[in-house]
This record gives C-alpha cells, structure tokens and sequence, in this order.
C-alpha cells in the first residue's frame, strides 16, 4: 500500500497499513542543528522519504520566517524579530471602524488561504482586543467585516476546488492555551456559519477537509465536525488527551499535534511514553489517527532522535496486533 492510500484509509476509517505520522522541523531548527539535524532526517526514512545529503540550504528562509517587517496582501504589516521562527501583525488596517469604508480587500486570485485565513484574519485586521470586544458588543460593521473576508476564501476555495482535490487544508487557531478566546455561542453566531459555508463547500465537490487550530478547542469540537471537518489537528496540551478521546475520538480523524511544550525538557523515556499513551488512548485498527510533532530550534538532538524512533516504532502498532 503507498502512503497516499494508507493516508486516506485513516481519514476514512479504513483499516490503515500504518499510523501516518510526520516531523516539521521548523526553520530555526535546521538553522541551529544543521549537518548534526541532517544525520538525524538520514536515519529516518520512513518519516522524512528519501532525503539525499547537502540538498537543504540550512540558512534560507521565506515569508513571514525572514527578519524584518513586510506588509501582506490585506494590508497587515508582519514583524519578525529573528530569521527562522514566525512574526507577528503589528499594524492592523482596520483598527478604527472609520478605515472600513474605505478599505479594498485583495482580489481573491491567491491558489491557496495561508494560515489565519478567517478568524485570524479578523484579528489580524482589526487588532486581536478591538475583535474580542467586538465580539462582546456586536457592533453592525462587525458582520461587514465577516463578510468581506468570508467572500473573499470562498473566492480562492472555489479556484481550489477546480483542481479536484482529494483533500484542502485550512489552518486558523482559534484557542487560547486552557480555554476559548470567546464564548462558544459567539463563535456559533459569528465564525460557525463561515467554516460551515467553506468546508462544506469543499465536501459537496468530493474534497476531504483537513483543519488545523490550535489552542483549546474541546467546547466546539462538535461544532467543527458539523461544519464538515474530515481531519482535525488539535495541540494535545492544550486540550488533554482524555478529553480529545471523548470529544473526537471515532467521530473525525485526529492528526495530533503531540506535546511540543514538553520536548525541550523531557527525557527520550518520556517521548516514548507519551507517544505510546497518545496511540493507547486515541488509536484504533480501524484508523481515525495521524501523528505529528513540531520541533522548534529549543528541542535537544537526543529527543529529536526520540521523537523519530518512537515515531517509528508505534506507527506499526495496530498492524502488528
């Protein structure tokens, strides 16, 4: 069986070869580690493919991962203090109602929505504490705002829709480290009918819907898999493993995003564990799980390794019953 096929036979609940499991090293990774990071990605082929020495620039970086301040396509001006990790918006073109009416967004001609695509994109417009309080006093321009970015995904969707794909991706994080940001009814009244109207979209042209976010999410995981999310990818700390069990387990296939706070200062026993414990707890044979680990630049080469082999080790794990 090929990887694709086993990928959407855990999508699908098909009794899958193997766990689908992946590693991102994040830029600064590579930056720091380099050749010693290469030697690791070498000796682990089941994860990263086939990987041929000295074809990784260890220093390039793109986008918002460079140093410096640029301005996207919104308008949104991104700083990043350090070449390798992910900057933050600093100007924010909407922060005052009064810039509304004036404001032009971007002709929907992208091939792809980045991250922060809907509700990101409101905080990115706005400003992150203007939306909260907008959220809590409902003002009309509110909805207006909604709309203009909502026109404009369903625009870019529907250029990606024509390509037929099997599966469209979406990222947005919508929680914070141990609750929502806002009430889950506001998000049933405001952000809910635009996921609703997007991924459905997607669904009804035969396209699979993968969606990451993190933060805690456990109060509206129903409400996504209503909106017709096929994989979710959830952050295990900020939700627990007990609780993503009784929310999701056996209802939408869980790419978990495994405990990347705890990388840095763990042992490789206890990588391993937690690994093993993610499979016990959210596995099954008939599929319904994916794995993945983030590694920042902070991660010691010892747990990278880890993270690798107990990877390895348990992806098999059902198949070997």
């Amino acid at each position: 069986m090929n990887p694709e096929d086993n990928y959407f036979r855990a999508v699908e609940f098909r009794n899958p070869a193997w766990i689908p499991v992946r590693v991102g090293l994040m830029p600064a990774t590579w930056m720091r580690y380099r050749e010693a990071l290469e030697e690791i990605v070498l000796r682990h082929p089941l994860i990263f493919g086939e990987y041929k020495r000295g074809s990784k620039n260890f220093d390039e970086v793109g986008g918002t991962y460079r140093s410096g301040e640029h301005t996207d396509e919104w308008g949104c001006v991104w700083k990043n203090i350090r070449d390798g990790l992910d900057a933050v918006v600093i100007h924010h073109p909407i922060e005052s109602w009064d810039a509304l009416e004036r404001y032009r967004p971007p002709e929907p001609t992208a091939e792809s929505l980045p991250h922060g695509f809907m509700f990101l994109r409101l905080s990115y417009l706005r400003g992150y504490e203007n939306l909260m309080i907008d959220f809590a006093e409902e003002p009309p321009q509110l909805h207006k705002l909604i709309e203009i970015v909502l026109s404009y995904n369903i625009a870019v969707v529907e250029r990606m829709l024509s390509r037929k794909p099997k599966i469209v991706h979406f990222g947005d994080d919508l929680g914070m480290q141990d609750r929502l940001p806002f009430s889950p009814a506001h998000f049933r009244k405001y952000l809910k009918p635009c996921y609703e109207r997007i991924f459905k979209l997607c669904r009804g042209r035969g396209a699979h819907v993968y969606f990451h976010t993190d933060g805690h999410i456990i109060e509206i995981i129903q409400d996504l898999i209503e909106c017709g999310v096929s994989v979710l990818n959830p952050q295990v700390r900020a939700n627990g493993l007990e609780e993503l069990a009784r929310e999701a387990k056996g209802k939408v296939c869980i790419d978990l995003d495994l405990d990347r706070q705890m990388f840095p200062f763990c042992s490789p026993k206890d990588i391993e564990e937690h690994i093993k414990e993610a499979v016990m707890k959210l596995g099954s044979p008939e599929g319904g799980l994916m794995l993945y680990a983030e590694v920042e630049p902070d991660v010691p080469l010892e747990n990278i390794e880890a993270i690798c082999s107990a990877l390895e080790r348990y992806m098999f794990y059902y198949s070997q019953r």
